[in-house]
């Protein structure tokens, strides 16, 4: 029996992303439900977001995001051996959406699977494949969050249409000599895992928002905080935090409770609402386009939802 080769680290190597093209603002929500601008950014802090065509799927967003990944990263298809896609909103389970989108890639015969850990999906995913790259199992691998929520939400309903919406982003992960993703943190509270639900397919997506508001903004510092420590960088470190874009005052709230001042908060949900796995991809890929990070700089991720999961590590911007 032989041991692959292992790699000393796992690194991410390049962002990209993608958002549909039709933008929903708050006074549109108000045409169909009692509703409005002022009410929606007091309570989730979301001026606007995007709503995929009737005729764009999972599948397709992902293709985009995975494509402009795999360009900014310099390698060819040939050179990605798997590929993972992080989503909770595919219209049917088979067949899974990475298999779909490594075909439409070009990329020939690779290890292929989705991850569904909802909005948490894309820390899971991630460290499933810095893992993969470390113990040898892959050489490079295509990480994406693509998600649809828009066919999951009920339009007239306030408490989650003024939320929800959809977009994709993509990283590639491949091996280093010096670790740039630290070791996750992950976790779950399945005794709560009815505060986001749908019963089946005929039925919307459900959300108890003052339990899962209570949730994320009492029990998920401390897990930021143990990121960090294993890791071994402290808060005061961080070039930014990017957590999963839920709900502006979550975010701002675990911010307060890390204590990493110096940080720059992703604040993207507010133009981009909540797209559950894809929203931290999207909202790293967005930053690194505006400039307000840089290659190097240190980030804390930290994803949290439906489960209820969670997951937080500490990587290096590509």
């Amino acid at each position: 029996m032989r041991i692959p080769d292992i790699a000393p680290g796992a690194r991410i190597l390049a962002l990209g992303h993608y958002q549909p093209d039709n933008v929903v603002t708050n006074d549109d929500l108000a045409k169909n439900m009692e509703t409005n601008d002022e009410w929606i950014q007091s309570r989730v802090g979301i001026k606007e977001r995007r709503v995929a065509s009737a005729g764009e799927s999972v599948e397709d967003m992902a293709v985009q995001a995975g494509g402009k990944a795999l360009a900014a990263s310099g390698l060819t298809p040939d050179e990605v051996d798997l590929v993972i896609v992080a989503t909770c909103t595919l219209e049917t389970q088979i067949p899974n959406a990475a298999a779909v989108v490594a075909h439409r890639l070009g990329i020939k015969s690779p290890g292929a699977f989705d991850v569904n850990a909802a909005c948490a999906g894309f820390c899971y995913a991630l460290a499933t494949a810095s893992a993969a790259v470390r113990g040898g199992a892959a050489r490079n691998v295509l990480v994406i969050g693509s998600e649809k929520l828009s066919q999951w939400v009920d339009w007239t309903d306030r408490s989650t249409a003024v939320i929800f919406a959809d977009g994709a982003g993509a990283t590639v992960v491949g091996p280093t000599e010096t670790p740039g993703i630290g070791p996750v943190v992950w976790g779950s509270s399945g005794d709560r895992s009815e505060a986001i639900s749908i019963a089946d397919r005929t039925k919307f997506l459900f959300q108890e928002g003052q339990t899962v508001f209570r949730w994320a903004t009492t029990a998920l510092h401390p897990v930021a905080l143990e990121a960090c420590a294993r890791a071994g960088v402290d808060p005061s470190e961080l070039s930014a935090f990017v957590p999963h874009q839920a709900n502006l005052r979550i975010i701002e709230a675990i911010a307060r409770k890390l204590g990493a001042d110096k940080a720059v908060v992703a604040r993207d949900i507010v133009t981009a609402g909540n797209t559950s796995a894809a929203s931290i991809p999207l909202a790293l890929s967005r930053m690194l386009e505006r400039g307000e990070v840089r290659s190097g700089d240190l980030a804390l991720i930290l994803g949290f939802g439906a489960g209820l999961t969670y997951a937080g590590q500490v990587i290096e911007i590509p």
